[in-house]
């Protein structure tokens, strides 16, 4: 078999120009080509990829080996030509001239087989770009083995030349390829088809095919950016579409052209890089990026720098590496506060950077330049010099101004101040405005006229970052500050404040405790004190306007409301003449001595006890003195010898000290209550007594001790018979409430079952009467309207026949009698009255209504009946309705309308 490689014009030594690689196993190995010859194989496959560009490996042969890695031997006979062990051609001598095919043999064998393969390598001149269609057959394939001398043809399948298409062609299309053919195709008719993405799939009816002569065109221009490569299935069938070869893999190959350009990711780009860095330091990268094929001229991008903006110091401040896009510093003197910013213009180019048939775009690279603390903070003057009064503080008394060209507002700009001398005592400190960078000059601790009358402070400035290495301090960072003091009035001083001094409690009036003067710190001012009262809770003191002497006005109560802890506290005021008028306040504290002016007072003042002695009945009492020690407890208790029945009834125990014990002498004392007078005394010097009652309430006690219910009320002085009676008057009242409550659910009763005198639906107190009878409407006006007239006389009717007459006129006999109701009548009978004047209604033919079907007749011009006006009462004479307020609440109407007398 043969394998064709298609190469420049001129080939120089040891250039690869591809990989032959063969697989030993038992007799047969096929070639593959990206056009892909192929011949059948039984156990392997053999595969060679073209790659056509100068420089370059022509060609690449891979293969998938069945000797699962075995070594492979190749020679080659022609000696301009060598074939290593990888498979790799190589041109080994200079080779001028291709214009006619090289062909040689190359021979293959493993190192561990003695069989040999062989095969014809032919070589023919090729362009990348070259698309003249071409047909291109293999010759047969000769095997020769070491073991057996006889050679075996195989049957080859499909002649398929190799296909490579640029893209962005101008036509015209559709476009020739390549010409497929079967060498079956002169004794059978073939059709030709090719199946794939391309041609009948998605992007379709990119490829066609002539059936008849096998020819394949592309019929549109191709873009390698959308698609690099197409793989298609080449089909042949005979007329009867029976196949006839074995479908056949066809990959398509599109070659880039430059149609690209460059693209950056941004088109701006911020970088920063501190000032003073030295050359070579890094500031920031570019990337642009090719759609073209990267492996080739045309996707390979180049950077260069096209202009800096500004020039200074040099114009040339930046370089850029043309591979990769990093920017760098190139020279020394960046320097941010005269250039803090420059403005690159970068182009990125491919073709490698060749300017003449590269395609190009550009970007725009911003750089900030870093500040630095490489300015120290400079004073603007030598001296400063301010004024201050004296005992004020957070006073600003100068401001000190500075200088510094870093980036305002940054670390390396903002000035601290130091007072380096001149203030031991740390009156002074220097504040740094946060806007305006100055120094403020604060007093922090109040400064004496008297004391200090001028301040000489050297002032130290610096940045709160350090400064950058190299860079000293400026002399100018140092400056002298001249403080004067301001005399100002100072108010009185009381040299000891508060002032604490001890009496005894009880002091008269009059008595002078001491003396609170104050002191006036202007001493070179000769002004004169006075003194007035400011705070006496209890008016106790008074003091001397002239000289502070303090005095009683009364008796100094160390029980008093006012003293706490044994302290009286008064204020005091000392003012001076001065211009303005100063004043100073002084606390005096007068610790009062405790004295024995207060008798213990018996506590509790009220207990319990059983009417007959038990050890548990008793009553614990103790004392309270509002004197402290040592005039209160141990107390003593005593009981008094009048009246005797005290001593004879009672007795008092000592617990200790403070309590003593209160219980019956006696075996038993009717229950009540006792009032027991106990003398009460305490151990000051002299001591004091006291007389105190405590009310004992003796009662009758359960086993527990406690008082019992009935005994407490015997206790509160309650008999037995009075006790009997309280409840017999409550069980009395009990019943009395329950027979009233079942009298008035029986009357309610009774009201329910008796039934009312006239049917609740006719009472028209409580029913409201709905007519809603209406005519007829339009269809119910044929009527005779002299019917409604009232005829002049009622001849027609009086002179009817007897038994003649309308059931809706009223006869014209006798009226009915009903029955008179009685003047006084008793309640129970006015049922059987009303019954009787219902039966009498009743059988009146001449009581309305005369039928239930009533009938309007004539009624005349004018009415035959009087005013309603002229209705009397048939009663006579005055007649008491009082009676009505017995029947209920039914009858309350009717004997408010009657039973109001002669005003109604």
């Amino acid at each position: 078999w043969s394998y064709s490689i298609k190469l420049s014009r001129s080939l120089s030594p040891s250039l690869s120009l591809g990989l032959l690689s063969a697989c030993v196993h038992g007799g047969d190995f096929p070639v593959r080509h990206p056009y892909f010859f192929r011949s059948k194989c039984v156990s392997c496959t053999f595969t060679a990829l073209f790659i056509p560009f100068p420089s370059a490996p022509v060609s690449t042969v891979k293969f998938e080996s069945c000797l699962h890695n075995r070594e492979v031997v190749f020679v080659s006979s022609d000696p301009a030509f060598s074939v290593r062990s990888d498979g790799s051609v190589y041109v080994e001598q200079e080779v001028a001239n291709l214009s006619k095919p090289v062909q040689f043999m190359v021979t293959a064998r493993g190192l561990r087989d003695t069989r040999i393969w062989e095969t014809t390598v032919k070589l023919m001149l090729s362009r990348a770009w070259d698309s003249q269609p071409r047909l291109i057959k293999f010759p047969r394939k000769h095997l020769r083995s070491s073991s057996s001398n006889s050679l075996r043809r195989q049957k080859r399948d499909w002649v398929i030349p190799p296909i490579n298409v640029p893209e962005n062609s101008r036509g015209p299309f559709p476009q020739m390829l390549v010409r497929i053919r079967s060498d079956q195709d002169v004794t059978v008719g073939i059709r030709y088809s090719i199946t794939g993405a391309g041609a009948d799939q998605p992007p379709s009816d990119i490829y066609s095919i002539d059936p008849v002569n096998g020819k394949m065109f592309v019929t549109k221009p191709l873009d390698r950016e959308e698609r690099a490569s197409y793989h298609l299935r080449a089909h042949a069938v005979d007329m009867n579409g029976n196949q006839v070869e074995n479908p056949i893999d066809l990959y398509i190959y599109v070659i880039d052209m430059n149609d690209n350009r460059p693209e950056f990711q941004n088109q701006v780009y911020n970088g920063s890089v501190d000032e003073g860095s030295k050359p070579g330091s890094s500031v920031m990268q570019v990337t642009a990026g090719d759609a073209d094929d990267f492996t080739t001229a045309n996707g390979m991008v180049r950077y260069r720098i096209l202009s800096q903006t500004p020039h200074n110091p040099i114009p040339n401040m930046f370089t850029i590496n043309s591979e990769t896009g990093d920017i760098i510093t190139v020279a020394a003197g960046l320097d941010r506060e005269k250039v803090s910013q420059y403005t690159i213009i970068v182009q990125a180019t491919d073709m490698e950077g060749n300017l003449n048939y590269g395609l190009s775009n550009t970007a725009t690279a911003l750089i900030s330049i870093t500040d630095i603390n490489d300015n120290p903070p400079e004073l603007t003057d030598k001296t400063f010099s301010g004024e201050v009064p004296e005992n004020k503080v957070n006073v600003v008394v100068t401001n000190l101004t500075v200088v510094d060209r870093d980036q305002p507002h940054s670390v390396n700009w903002n000035a601290v101040y130091r007072i380096a001398s001149g203030d031991p005592s740390g009156h002074f400190t220097v504040r740094t405005n946060p806007v305006t960078n100055e120094g403020m000059l604060t007093v922090v601790k109040p400064v004496d006229f008297e004391m200090n009358r001028a301040f000489m402070l050297m002032v130290v400035v610096s940045n709160q970052a350090h400064l950058a290495s190299g860079i000293q301090s400026s002399l100018s960072s140092t400056a002298g500050v001249t403080i004067s003091v301001q005399d100002v009035n100072e108010p009185p001083v009381f040299p000891v404040n508060p002032k604490l001094i001890r009496f005894e409690e009880g002091v008269p009036a009059g008595t002078t405790l001491t003396v609170f003067s104050a002191q006036d710190p202007d001493h070179f001012i000769h002004q004169t004190v006075r003194y007035s009262k400011l705070s006496d809770p209890a008016n106790w003191l008074r003091i001397n306007r002239t000289n502070g002497q303090i005095s009683t006005m009364a008796l100094l109560d160390r029980e008093s409301m006012y003293v706490k802890n044994n302290v009286y506290e008064a204020t005091f005021l000392a003012f001076d003449n001065g211009a303005p008028q100063a004043s100073g306040t002084g606390t005096l504290q007068i610790y009062l001595i405790d004295v024995n002016d207060n008798a213990p007072v018996l506590m509790p003042r009220e207990g319990q006890v059983c009417e007959r002695a038990r050890p548990a009945s008793r009553v614990n009492i103790t004392a309270s003195d509002a004197d402290g020690d040592p005039n209160v407890g141990p107390f003593v208790f005593e009981l008094p010898s009048f009246p005797a029945s005290v001593r004879r009834n009672w007795t008092v125990s000592r617990l200790n000290g403070d309590y003593a014990q209160l219980r019956l002498k006696i075996p038993y004392l009717e229950s009540g209550f006792y009032d027991i007078p106990v003398f009460v005394s305490d151990s000051g010097n002299p001591p004091l007594s006291n007389r105190s009652v405590i009310r004992i309430k003796v009662c009758p006690c359960d086993d527990n001790g406690d008082c019992s219910a009935t005994g407490a009320v015997a206790a509160a002085g309650l008999g037995t018979g009075a006790i009997i009676a309280i409840l017999i008057c409550i069980i009395i009242l009990l019943t009395m409430v329950l027979i009233f409550v079942m009298w008035m659910k029986r009357r309610e009763k009774e009201r329910q079952a008796k039934p009312l005198l006239i049917d609740p639906e006719d009472d028209v107190r409580d029913n409201i009467l709905k007519y809603d009878e209406e005519g007829g409407g339009e269809e119910d006006q044929d009527y005779d309207l002299s019917q409604l007239q009232q005829p002049e006389s009622l001849d027609h009717i009086i002179n009817k026949p007897a038994g003649v007459r309308r059931v809706d006129e009223r006869p014209v006999i006798a009226e009915s009698q009903y029955p008179v109701r009685p003047s006084l009548p008793h309640p129970g009978d006015i049922g059987d009255f009303i019954i009787d004047g219902l039966r009498a209604a009743d059988n009146d033919p001449t009581a309305p209504p005369y039928d239930s079907l009533l009938v309007f007749d004539y009624e005349g011009s004018g009415s035959t009946a009087g005013s309603v006006s002229s209705l009397n009462s048939s009663s006579s004479g005055d007649q008491d309705y009082d009676y009505l307020n017995d029947w209920g609440p039914r009858f309350k109407k009717l004997a408010d309308l009657y039973g109001g007398g002669e005003e109604n």
